[in-house]
């Protein structure tokens, strides 16, 4: 079974969309089954094959947030230091061609999310980056042609 590094933050975000999906998902559609089905003839009852179609993704839902928080390692950020890029690092950097800054963190792949500045440890960007410091270059290729990006800032928050 393999584990899949994550943040505090990233393991209670995930904690928390399964306590949904039991306690107010899952009773919330056991109602709308049981209306539709008061409705009569099940065979054309349209709502309540779209409630069964919804119970359906939201139980696949429950059991992938099962495997992922029973596989979590999770890592804890603020104990992390160094000057070189690894799991858990905010990293500050500038693109070469732009001068525009991005920061991103680096996280585990359910936590990822890229509007709001955390990336997948596994995404191409994240992966040039390990093992870097201050002042490196990176040369990224993404789908819209390679990038280039200097390293102003690693840390740890």
């Amino acid at each position: 079974m393999d584990t899949i590094p994550m943040t505090a933050a990233g393991y209670a975000a995930l904690e928390h969309e399964l306590r949904h999906c039991q306690q107010v998902e899952r009773p919330r559609i056991i109602q709308q089954i049981t209306e539709a089905r008061s409705h009569g003839d099940l065979s054309e009852n349209a709502e309540y094959h779209a409630a069964k179609e919804s119970q359906s993704l939201n139980e696949g839902r429950i059991a992938e947030l099962e495997d992922k928080l029973a596989r979590a390692e999770v890592i804890d950020v603020s104990k992390l230091s160094g000057d070189t890029v690894k799991f858990g690092a905010t990293v500050t950097l500038i693109d070469e061609d732009t001068e525009k800054k991005h920061v991103w963190q680096i996280v585990g792949e359910p936590e990822a999310d890229a509007k709001n500045g955390r990336i997948s440890i596994t995404s191409p960007l994240a992966r040039a980056l390990v093992g870097k410091k201050k002042g490196s270059q990176v040369e990224v290729v993404t789908p819209g042609g390679a990038k280039a990006y200097e390293v102003l800032n690693v840390e740890f928050r």
